[in-house]
């Protein structure tokens, strides 16, 4: 269950290739190596309306949240984050070069007894299908 979703501002679109940058983080989240790929889901929602710090038109934002399931380490995680936080880095090296910027990412651990699934994704990537 290792979901990234991407929340962002509007005006990003105009700096930065969201498609690439999902692209980025999903290959970072596989090279981790602690990540069933099929549980692995990259997402970017783009908040239609957004204040960012100061107000200004220009500053923009992309706010990274990871859920993950149980069962692994801090330093696992902690190691995870700071490859999936670096690839996001140099996927918005042009956004974070300008001082009208916030890249952020946090990682959120699911409590297996009130998480619901039913992915058949598993077992066809797995060859149990």
């Amino acid at each position: 269950m290792p979901h990234l979703s991407i929340d962002y501002s509007p005006g990003l679109e105009a700096r930065a290739d969201i498609a690439a940058l999902c692209r980025e983080l999903h290959g970072a989240m596989v090279a981790a190596g602690i990540f069933p790929r099929a549980g692995i889901r990259v997402r970017a929602h783009r908040a239609d309306h957004a204040i960012t710090a100061d107000g200004l038109a220009e500053n923009d934002y992309a706010a990274l949240t990871l859920s993950v399931g149980a069962g692994r380490t801090k330093e696992a995680l902690a190691a995870a984050g700071d490859r999936i936080f670096a690839a996001a880095q140099a996927a918005l090296a042009g956004p974070l070069s300008s001082p009208h910027f916030a890249l952020s990412l946090e990682i959120r651990i699911i409590d297996p007894d009130l998480s619901w699934k039913d992915t058949p994704i598993h077992a066809r990537l797995s060859g149990r299908t």
